[in-house]
């Protein structure tokens, strides 16, 4: 059964790449999630903790291991969100709506973003050495690799509370991915950072319009 979950175990090929059952599945899973953010349905939470697990285990197996990281924290927020959207009620009674942060709250969150980043990159540039039981292999690309972790801890974060500014992040994000996984080979995965990167900028559209509605 474990063997199933293998990257090497390939469910089918595209013009000559293979995919495996795992990265096709994760990557349904999260092409789901990711639609039904952007039309504000609270099933997002549930499908996307599906793929979270997916993801998890294909990164750690391609060492990239802040993306594996990242797919902890996605498992945690996804709760989190799930919550928090299930009660849009606020601890001040008001509704908790689509809008965009304050300023003073958009550069700190920027701040943090970037500090946090070069720490994970040191992290795990070094984490091989550190423990070499777990993570048996030098990490690829620590840093970029790291700046996508943080800033897609950052969006998650924002997303839970409905903050617009999240989709600039999952942009950026989007972009650096696109670049990345090519890379790295795993080719399906860099196709699926373009959809995401449209589907981003769908989705800020459409939270925009959702604002302009409310406030018309």
């Amino acid at each position: 059964m474990l063997e199933f979950w293998s990257v090497n175990n390939i469910a089918f090929n595209i013009l000559g790449y293979p995919i495996s059952y795992i990265e096709f599945l994760g990557t349904i899973f999260y092409l789901w999630s990711v639609w039904l953010i952007s039309q504000r349905n609270i099933l997002t939470w549930a499908v996307g903790i599906v793929s979270v697990l997916l993801y998890m285990v294909l990164f750690y197996q391609i060492r990239l291991y802040s993306d594996m990281v990242e797919q902890v924290y996605y498992l945690g927020i996804s709760v989190y969100g799930w919550w928090r959207w299930s009660t849009p009620k606020l601890d001040s009674g008001e509704v908790l709506n689509v809008r965009y942060s304050p300023r003073r709250q958009i550069i700190l969150a920027a701040s943090v973003t970037i500090a946090l980043t070069f720490v994970m990159g040191a992290l795990m540039s070094q984490i091989h050495i550190i423990l070499p039981a777990i993570f048996p292999e030098q990490a690829s690309f620590p840093y970029l690799d790291a700046l996508t972790t943080v800033m897609s801890f950052t969006a998650m974060w924002l997303m839970t509370h409905k903050r617009i500014e999240s989709w600039y992040y999952w942009i950026v994000v989007d972009i650096i991915g696109i670049w990345l996984y090519n890379i790295k080979g795993v080719k399906f995965i860099a196709l699926l950072y373009v959809i995401l990167l449209l589907m981003a900028i769908n989705g800020l559209i459409s939270w925009l319009k959702a604002v302009k509605v409310r406030h018309s």
